[in-house]
């Protein structure tokens, strides 16, 4: 991983705010450090593990975090901290929290002994606490932990003392005051260690004085004041959705600098029903963004005719998107004059996904431009979301001022309807998924659990079953309706629909949507089963 990439990775926004710096050696759990760090409105950014000095020497550090990993730190070849990091945390007296892999690394580098135990340790564990630990206040003497760990902690570095242990692990606890560092065995990141959080305050906060002030209304006044230094008198460009993240780009970008952005929102008859109508009012009437829309409905379900697998939808969609979008790019340039600015929704697990320590032989996952655009176009990227996560997201959309019902919209797959319509993708086919999606949304938030449920979607099943309507006999499609609770989108739980409410819906799609004579509930959970169906 060359040092211009990590460079480059890690230039996310304003280098004079505070921050705590998360290195992450390949854990599973990396991402819910920074989340966990971000719910106390402290800002924190994570970086591979393999992070330079000079780069880091760029940031304010309050602290740093050395995440898990799966590698073994006596092993050849295993990832370890630069030496110069190492001298700059001793320099300037920067707190240190190793987890896990990171415990280990701690005592690795100042002379403890990490070996393999004689039995792994997986799952909760009572963990009791020895002594006075800082970080550890506000526990009881007994605490439960979640511990995910096969090596272990036997002989405790020069300096360091123990402070927590447990029936398997003398050792999963320690700490060095005067070096204030810190190494914890087990994940405090996670919501089976109830009170991890605790420890993870007492160190970024009570430890690190991190300033609790990350704040989204005060992020958005800083991304405006920014991008109008960033982009002068250009213009800018970039495509809408109508979903969360397009919006509230769009409607930041409208607040920095007017009618010289413009949005292109794409109509590829797989939208949801009257998408492109609704889209239209809130982002260029209500919000005031200077916006076209390109109906190329027919062009798209034309290339769709007789496709049925999968990826094929995907990249016939994708393609012809990006030809779309290039079209109408090039019409915007053609009538500013210049325009040498692309708006791109990039979030910040995307951002995690780049530069997340993987090991040597890994590739590394770029997010330098939208669905593939070519390189033809020569724009420089500004991403207002690339530090955010998702539900940073909304709450920066509700500083905006930005609608309840847009701001908590759910995900939806790029490719739209088209992978929702099982087998082949018709226009007739798609109106009646469309009715019957339009439907089950109405019924979740007429039943106020909308915000209840991370992803919900009716699937149009390439089946038809037999029924009775009225007198006569009906021989028609099967729809199956998939809502799923999830905070990460990495595993996922059906949602525990109420009868009543599932009632309603099937008897309203059966009734109203003509074609459909047969309702299913998808009750299975991710992994095994993904999230959407195609």
């Amino acid at each position: 991983m060359s040092e211009e990439y990590l460079k480059q990775s890690s230039q996310l926004g304003n280098l004079e705010r505070p921050q705590v710096a998360i290195l992450d050696f390949g854990s599973q759990y990396s991402h819910l450090i920074a989340r966990r760090v971000r719910e106390m409105n402290v800002y924190c950014e994570l970086y591979s593990c393999l992070v330079t000095r000079s780069i880091l020497e760029e940031h304010k550090i309050t602290g740093i975090i050395l995440s898990g990993g799966p590698s073994s730190v006596y092993e050849e070849g295993s990832p370890h901290v630069e030496k110069g990091v190492w001298e700059m945390i001793k320099e300037k007296g920067i707190p240190v929290l190793g987890i896990c892999y990171g415990m280990q690394e701690l005592a690795f580098v100042f002379g403890g002994r990490v070996a393999p135990g004689q039995e792994r340790e997986y799952g909760k564990t009572t963990m009791k606490t020895t002594g006075s630990c800082k970080i550890f206040e506000g526990l009881d003497s007994e605490e439960i932990m979640w511990m995910s760990h096969g090596d272990k902690l036997h002989e405790v570095p020069e300096g360091f003392t123990k402070c927590g242990s447990t029936d398997n692990a003398e050792f999963v606890a320690i700490q060095n005051l005067e070096k204030k560092m810190w190494g914890l065995q087990f994940h405090p990141e996670v919501t089976h260690s109830p009170k991890g959080s605790i420890v993870l305050k007492n160190f970024v906060i009570g430890v690190c004085s991190s300033p609790a002030d990350w704040k989204m209304k005060d992020y958005a006044e800083e991304f405006i004041e920014s991008v109008r230094k960033q982009v002068g008198d250009g213009h800018v460009i970039g495509a809408v959705s109508g979903g969360v993240d397009s919006t509230v780009a769009a409607v930041l970008m409208n607040r920095a600098i007017g009618d010289r952005f413009h949005a292109v929102l794409v109509d590829n008859g797989c939208l949801r029903l009257n998408e492109s109508t609704k889209v239209l009012k809130r982002l260029r009437e209500d919000c005031g963004i200077n916006l076209r829309c390109v109906n190329a409905s027919e062009l798209f379900l034309g290339k769709l005719a007789g496709v049925t697998e999968p990826e094929k939808k995907r990249k016939i969609i994708g393609g012809t998107f990006i030809d779309i979008f290039q079209e109408e790019a090039n019409k915007i340039i053609e009538s500013s004059g210049a325009c040498d600015f692309l708006l791109q929704g990039t979030l910040y697990p995307d951002v995690i996904e780049s530069i997340s320590y993987k090991g040597p032989s890994a590739t590394i996952k770029t997010h330098h431009n939208v669905g593939g655009l070519p390189a033809s176009m020569k724009l420089k990227l500004i991403e207002p979301l690339r530090e955010l996560f998702k539900d940073e997201v909304r709450e920066l959309g509700v500083a905006l001022g930005i609608d309840e019902p847009s701001v908590w919209r759910h995900p939806f797959p790029g490719p739209g309807l088209a992978i929702r319509v099982l087998g082949e993708v018709t226009p007739d086919r798609v109106k009646i998924l469309q009715e019957a999606d339009d439907i089950l949304i109405q019924e979740l938030w007429k039943f106020n659990v909308y915000r209840d449920i991370a992803q919900a979607f009716a699937v149009l099943l390439p089946v038809k079953s037999v029924g009775v309507m009225g007198d006569g006999r009906t021989y028609e499609n099967v729809c199956s309706i998939r809502c799923v609770t999830t905070t990460d989108f990495m595993t996922a739980e059906f949602y525990r629909m109420p009868y009543e409410l599932m009632e309603s819906i099937s008897n309203r799609i059966i009734n109203e949507v003509r074609g459909i004579n047969r309702v299913c509930y998808d009750i299975s959970s991710k992994p095994p089963a993904t999230v959407e169906w195609e």
